[in-house]
Formats: C-alpha cells, sequence, structure tokens
C-alpha cells in the first residue's frame, strides 16, 4: 500500500509540475485599435522571439469597442488606442496600471477616394458636390478617426454639409474597405490605413485635426501578466519596433 501511494503522490506532482509548466508559458492579451493591425501582426512574433515563453494574442477593434470589453472584464494585459479620449476614460475608470500609459506613435487624418474615381476631388470642402452621396466616417460616438473627422469638417465649416451623406463605419478599416470597394465616393482614414491599400484607394488630401493624433498604450490594472505587459510596452519603444511601425507609416509620437 505504501508504494501505491508514494507512486500516487509522484504520479501527482508530476501532474502539477506540467500544469505549472503550461501556466508559465502566458498569454499576453493586447487590445489594439484597428489601424494598429498590420504593423503589430508583425511586431508580434519578434516580441515572442524575444521573449521566450510568452505568446502574444491579439486583439484588434475600434478603440472604444476594446475600452467597453475591457470594462466588462474580458481578458486584456495592455491596451492601444487611437486616440486620448478613450484611453482617458479608461484611466476614469482606473482600467490602467499606475505610471505605465505613454505614446508611442502618430498618425495623420488623409481624404481618400476610389483609385479609380474620376470625380477630381481634391479636399475636404469637394465633399459638398452634388456627385459625392456618400462619405465613409468612422462612427464619432465610438470610433476615434470618426471623432478627429468630425472635429476637422467642424473646424472648417463643413460637418453640416458632410454628416447627411455620411456612411458611419464601426473602425477605421471598415471606412478603408467602403472605398476600396468603391460603395462610397470618398471617405477618411488614417495615412496609415491608406498606404497598406494602395492599389485600391487614392490620398487626394490630409486633413489637418485640432488635436494631434497620438497613440497612447498602457499596461491594464491588476492583470495576471503584469510584467510581460510592460516588456510589451519597452519593446515598443525600442529602434527595432519604432523602424517597423515607421514602415507602416506611423510617425514618432
Amino acid at each position: 500500500m505504501t508504494h501505491f501511494h508514494t507512486g500516487r503522490r509522484i504520479a501527482v506532482a508530476a501532474l502539477f509540475a506540467l500544469s505549472s509548466l503550461a501556466a508559465s508559458a502566458a498569454d499576453l492579451t493586447v487590445s489594439a485599435a484597428a489601424s494598429l493591425t498590420n504593423a503589430f501582426k508583425e511586431l508580434g512574433p519578434a516580441f515572442e522571439a524575444q521573449n521566450p515563453g510568452i505568446t502574444v494574442v491579439f486583439n484588434f477593434a475600434a478603440s472604444d469597442a476594446l475600452l467597453a470589453q475591457i470594462a466588462k472584464g474580458a481578458p486584456a494585459d495592455v491596451f492601444a488606442s487611437a486616440d486620448q479620449e478613450a484611453m482617458d476614460r479608461a484611466d476614469a475608470q482606473k482600467l490602467l496600471a499606475a505610471g505605465t500609459r505613454r505614446n508611442f506613435v502618430s498618425n495623420s487624418l488623409v481624404l481618400i477616394v476610389p483609385s479609380d474615381s474620376t470625380l477630381g476631388l481634391a479636399a475636404p470642402a469637394d465633399l459638398q458636390k452634388l456627385e459625392v452621396k456618400r462619405v465613409a466616417i468612422g462612427n464619432p460616438a465610438s470610433v476615434p478617426v470618426g471623432r478627429y473627422t468630425k472635429g476637422s469638417l467642424e473646424a472648417a465649416k463643413l460637418w453640416s454639409a458632410v454628416e447627411p451623406k455620411a456612411v458611419m463605419a464601426q473602425s477605421v478599416r471598415q471606412a478603408l474597405d467602403y472605398v476600396a470597394r468603391g460603395e462610397v465616393e470618398a471617405g477618411f482614414v488614417y495615412s496609415t490605413d491608406a498606404a497598406i491599400m494602395k492599389d485600391k484607394v487614392k490620398v487626394v488630401a490630409t486633413v489637418p485635426t485640432e488635436t494631434a493624433i497620438t497613440y497612447p498604450i498602457a499596461a491594464i490594472g491588476g492583470s495576471p501578466n503584469g510584467a510581460a505587459a510592460r516588456k510589451f510596452l519597452d519593446f515598443l519603444a525600442t529602434p527595432a519596433a519604432q523602424t517597423v511601425l515607421s514602415r507602416y507609416g506611423f510617425g514618432k509620437p
């Protein structure tokens, strides 16, 4: 009987060791703005190569949607937003790990049209033309690029003319798709989004915004992977990571 119990204890200990080993291969969940999709998908494997045992899992969507998920308790270790407003709300809801928030890239707002457009649009004011029936805009109520767009059009006294033509998108990538598929005559996206579909859309104007487009990032408070989250934040500031981000059109913060 002694041998049986001893053997059983060894087997249980071995199982416990195996389960501990599995738990140490942590999944680092990064909830990031949709416009970061391509750059982050390239950066993920590079980060994993430098940090054996950490697997990065990305969750891409509009910043406000990600914030809502995190606030409801969805797994997240890092939050990267496309504007300060979404991150300010995360901060106000006490979701962030103290002292981890920082800006890591910048972007610009552009007006795009389908690559085969013959309307001759050259500036936001041209969206008032009768031939322009539909304009893709991120929903200002829930999408940062929409807030930047509305603010810019309001400053130019064009919002009242453009709003009735607006096709509200749930993320900047949806706005990009509407233009790329020719379902709208024009749309507002980030310059980085336009760059990944050069064959299907063309930039007709860079649009001034009231506030600079800077992307903040932070670790989520109470995350079980706090150390790994901080490593990811530090990684994004390295010259190698900044080079990749720059290649996708992001500027310095």
